[in-house]
């Protein structure tokens, strides 16, 4: 007999024991105060057509759907390693914790590491390594070009684009407030400016996208108006064009009606309880050309900040056309944001997040290669932006050819994120990713903005510590052939070997440009 039938017949047998012996004990209804809601849901599962293993496992085929529900906790606490979760695995997400929570980050009897394994990496260290106290301890880059009016030193990692309504309001003034005591930058994410980004006076980056969040006319265009308003705010030190993010370049965003709430609506100049679409591309500009007008008109409407954009490289070729167009105009940014296709995000298409997009290094090597073969690098500083959790993570970025970097999902743990996946679900079980109010007030802002700056100082004070380790004195001095990769069980190669470096000027071929920079 199958399951359905045995649950027909035993359900009959229990209402017809129940009926008989009820005349002579009354007290065996109560037995129905269990069996009555397990029949009632058995035949609503042989009733309902939706899902074919309630239908033929009535009642017990519902644990498939529970068992489901908590596989990611069940992964996380009791069958993942150390060192092999994901996206983010427990030895990273430990010492996030520990140096939010200012505890001891060590690590005891030896890495959990196979140091044999294709793809470990580690960083040459010398044997005249320096004194800690020779090196600064807060690492500076004067972010801003020629043209640039308000040059601003960046810290040598900052919080990367999270935009409020991603995030709560709690966490935004969490991580603001903590980026306002360690002395480093929150990126505001292309959600707009809100008042919790601007309650701690944290320093800005200011991020636009797509759809111009916060500086937009009622079409959905790019308003100069607004935009300068805005741009004026003393808190906003940098100004971002974001192109595409590596989570999900090439895709708009979707703001459902709703969340988009009163407050949100106000804060991106849009009509609330409406389904906004933030296109895939710009409306502003075309080609590289009007790009680097556009960055001009927007460097000039702030009073002369510093303004970059952000993308995951895609095209190579379209990278190519920028620095040439860069050439052309004379227009440059003062800075570039290179993502990773292994970027986070709330919520993104899993075509998207897995198989769109050059990976970080992979991004960023090429990125730094092309500015330097048409002598632009020197103008232009790099941000790297895409996992980065240790002070060995900064330290490959810089080698590549970073200036700074950027992380979000760090300070996301930092600021009490325990991964549980549910960002793109408005049930963040610790307030960080969710609008959900009684999801939020677990979120103490005082505390978590202590982690979140605890976290940066801890990290950075690493990164010197590897500089020392190294032997050099800067992170400019951090070079390629610091770094190395296992490529077979017996070679290893230097990242100058994997990423052979441009030579200055090398790409300035067309006579055109020659003529240019002459």
């Amino acid at each position: 007999m199958k399951a359905r039938g045995i649950f027909i017949l035993i359900s009959i047998l229990i209402i017809g024991v129940v009926a008989l012996i009820y005349p002579l004990w009354n007290n065996v209804i109560w037995f129905m105060v269990f069996f009555g809601p397990l029949i009632l849901i058995g035949y609503f599962d042989i009733l309902q057509r939706k899902h074919s293993i309630r239908r033929n496992f009535p009642v017990i085929g519902n644990l498939r759907f529970i068992f489901e529900s908590i596989r990611p906790e069940i992964m996380q606490y009791f069958v993942e390693t150390d060192t092999d979760g994901r996206p983010i695995n427990r030895l990273d997400r430990s010492l996030i914790y520990q140096r939010a929570k200012k505890v001891n980050d060590t690590a005891p009897f030896g890495t959990q590491s196979n140091v044999y394994d294709i793809g470990y990496e580690w960083m040459d260290h010398s044997m005249y390594a320096k004194n800690r106290k020779e090196i600064d301890h807060d690492p500076r880059v004067m972010i801003g070009g020629l043209d640039c009016k308000q040059p601003y030193a960046a810290s040598i990692m900052n919080i990367s684009a999270m935009s409020f309504g991603s995030l709560s309001k709690n966490a935004v003034l969490a991580m603001n407030k903590g980026a306002k005591i360690g002395g480093f930058a929150q990126n505001t994410g292309e959600g707009g400016i809100s008042p919790y980004h601007l309650q701690y006076g944290g320093d800005l980056i200011w991020q636009i996208g797509t759809g111009y969040f916060g500086c937009r006319d009622k079409e959905g265009n790019f308003n100069p108006v607004t935009f300068k308003e805005n741009a004026s705010i003393p808190n906003v030190k940098m100004i971002e064009l974001k192109i595409s993010q590596g989570a999900k370049p090439g895709h708009g965003g979707l703001l459902p009606a709703s969340k988009n709430t009163e407050e949100i609506a106000r804060i991106r100049h849009i009509e609330p309880h409406t389904e906004v679409h933030s296109p895939n591309t710009h409306s502003a500009f075309s080609n590289a050309t009007e790009l680097m007008y556009f960055i001009k008109q927007m460097r000039d409407l702030s009073g002369g900040k510093p303004v970059g954009f952000k993308m995951c490289i895609g095209k190579q070729i379209e990278f190519t056309d920028i620095c040439e167009a860069m050439i052309e105009t004379g227009i440059k940014p003062d800075f570039i944001t290179i993502d990773g296709g292994e970027g986070g995000t709330g919520a993104a298409p899993v075509e998207f997040s897995n198989s769109i997009g050059i990976p970080l290094r992979d991004g960023l090597a090429y990125a730094v290669n092309t500015l330097r073969g048409y002598d632009l690098k020197k103008d232009i500083s790099v941000v790297a932006s895409g996992k980065v959790f240790s002070s060995f993570d900064i330290a490959r970025l810089i080698a590549i050819g970073a200036d700074t970097v950027a992380c979000a999902r760090a300070m996301m743990l930092a600021t009490g994120c325990i991964q549980a996946l549910l960002c793109h679900k408005n049930t963040c079980p610790v307030g960080v990713a969710t609008q959900d109010k009684r999801l939020m007030k677990g979120l103490d802002v005082e505390n978590k903005s202590l982690r979140v700056a605890n976290f940066h100082t801890q990290t950075v004070y690493s990164f010197i510590e590897l500089l020392a380790a190294s032997g050099v004195v800067t992170p400019k001095e951090l070079k390629r052939v610091h770094i190395n990769r296992r490529v077979e069980m017996d070679k290893v190669k230097k990242y100058s070997e994997i990423y052979p470096l441009t030579e200055v000027g090398s790409l300035l071929k067309k006579p055109e440009l020659q003529h240019v920079t002459n």
